[in-house]
């Protein structure tokens, strides 16, 4: 998109006439008179509020107005499309002159998943396309001076601002600070409010905890707390407990959707987040029993069989770790090389020519269709292969790994993916932390300076998933991915 406005402008004001004064019915009756589905089910059709999304849009709406409010409820429940709703509803509608609605969350990608259902909105209304102009950052509309952006989570992002409406996106990731500096940027007005919306934490020292506590004393009338969560104690698989937690099950959430999910996901997490259950403690990525069962020993990738490699480098001194997983089905997964450095060799510093020697001696091996790896620290490392006619694909550790890493799991639980029984393997996936991001769960080390090393994870979640990739689409040269 264009730094400046999106197509012409028309800059006809929005007729408003007809709707309720105040209120949570003048906020619904806005958008459903507006606004239309953007995606999924019901897409481009208008947006018809279900009963429990007008009841939650009144608990904020409504006289007395409260200052803040907190909703928990679990993923696919139309979060997204909701707060990008009210976001359009505080921009256009709220009766208030020179409007600033804020979308916070905890990086600017996640906030802009929200601005964008916004942009998508008004781009499928042409009444309200030819009220706003529509700009990379924001939205603006001229006649009352009002405005929309996304900001990420972080407390000097938000200095500056007077916000009428603030929105925070998956409070459960946001730090104590960055809420501080959210409800210390608004307040400056006759009216406003910051609302934030979340699945469930799971760190129980969690500013979400704490305001959900805060929330169920039901003592403050400027704070209001409302949840969608199963029964305490109801087992996992109770489909009346899913119903309870799930106001949009049977709807635009589909029950085999849930079922098959339940299948593939760690207990703890589904309560978590397909329950909005308050489930807290770690959680291991993979058990010692699933990756076991998983382990086919007397299986081999034959020479000039077609696999991917996975390259996970490391820093001068970090472990570096190189796999092959093979296209057929099932496919199969083996340590190609892994380097690391022994206690005691302190000074000790990756053999750099060694590790593109052993990447050209797998290709000259197997018939190798990418190379996947992550740019970052072995760039020119990397130019050297691909000049060599290597198929060198850059794989950025960002949002890429969140699917990826579910995609690995799910594999490994059903068998579709086997693995050598590498004992470097298992203990690079028994040293996994599984950390909870806004766009689900990624493989992480405990800690940065941990001495558990976890490459071998890294580089085998990254082969799988372009693995898998492949038949669907070719992929790109390292050179245009980094450069073009």
């Amino acid at each position: 998109m264009k730094a400046g406005p999106k197509g012409e402008f028309a800059g006809r004001r929005l007729d408003l006439r007809g709707l309720p004064r105040t209120g949570g019915e003048r906020a619904v009756a806005f958008i459903e008179r507006y606004v239309k589905v953007p995606r999924g089910t019901g897409a481009r059709k208008a947006l018809k509020l279900r009963f429990w999304q007008c009841e939650l849009i009144r608990s904020v709406f409504d006289a007395p107005r409260p200052r803040q409010a907190l909703w928990s409820l679990p993923r696919a429940n139309g979060k997204s499309t909701l707060a990008a709703a009210l976001g359009l509803y505080g921009l256009f509608a709220d009766r208030e002159e020179g409007a600033s609605v804020l979308v916070v969350a905890s990086d600017e990608r996640q906030a802009s998943l929200i601005f964008n259902t916004a942009r998508r909105m008004i781009e499928l209304n042409p009444k309200l396309a030819d009220a706003c102009q529509i700009y990379q950052d924001r939205l603006y509309i001229p006649a009352t001076d009002s405005t929309l952006r996304p900001l990420p989570a972080e407390p000097s992002a938000l200095h500056g601002y007077d916000p009428s409406l603030l929105i925070v996106d998956e409070l459960h990731v946001v730090t104590e600070r960055v809420w501080e500096a959210c409800t210390l940027a608004a307040g400056k007005r006759k009216q406003s409010l910051t609302l934030a919306i979340s699945t469930p934490p799971e760190d129980q020292n969690s500013v979400m905890y704490k305001l959900a506590e805060y929330g169920r004393q039901d003592s403050d009338p400027g704070f209001v707390f409302r949840e969608f969560a199963a029964p305490i104690g109801c087992r996992v698989d109770d489909e009346q407990a899913w119903r309870v937690s799930n106001p949009a099950l049977g709807d635009f959430l589909h029950i085999d959707a849930m079922r098959a999910v339940l299948r593939t996901t760690r207990e703890a997490t589904f309560r978590r987040q397909r329950l909005g259950m308050w489930v807290f403690g770690s959680e291991e990525w993979l058990s010692t029993e699933q990756w076991r069962a998983a382990t086919d020993q007397g299986r081999e990738i034959a020479p000039g069989a077609e696999v991917v490699v996975g390259f996970d480098g490391g820093f001068t001194g970090d472990t570096t770790a190189l796999v092959a997983v093979s296209l057929d089905e099932p496919k199969h997964l083996v340590v190609v090389e892994v380097w690391e450095r022994a206690e005691r060799e302190p000074n000790w510093q990756v053999p750099v020519l060694d590790v593109e020697d052993a990447i050209r001696a797998a290709c000259r091996r197997w018939q190798v269709r990418e190379i996947a790896c992550d740019p970052a620290r072995w760039v020119r490392s990397m130019q050297i292969l691909e000049a060599e006619g290597l198929p060198v694909v850059a794989y950025p550790q960002g949002s890429l790994m969140v699917p990826a890493t579910t995609r690995f799991g799910e594999a490994i639980i059903n068998k579709t993916l086997t693995h050598s029984g590498d004992s470097r393997l298992a203990r690079h996936v028994s040293n996994v932390v599984l950390r909870m991001t806004p766009s689900g769960p990624r493989i992480m080390k405990e800690h940065k300076a941990s001495p558990r090393h976890i490459d071998l994870a890294v580089a085998s979640v990254m082969a799988y998933d372009r693995a898998c990739r492949l038949p669907a689409k070719e992929p790109e040269p390292f050179a245009m991915v980094m450069f073009g």
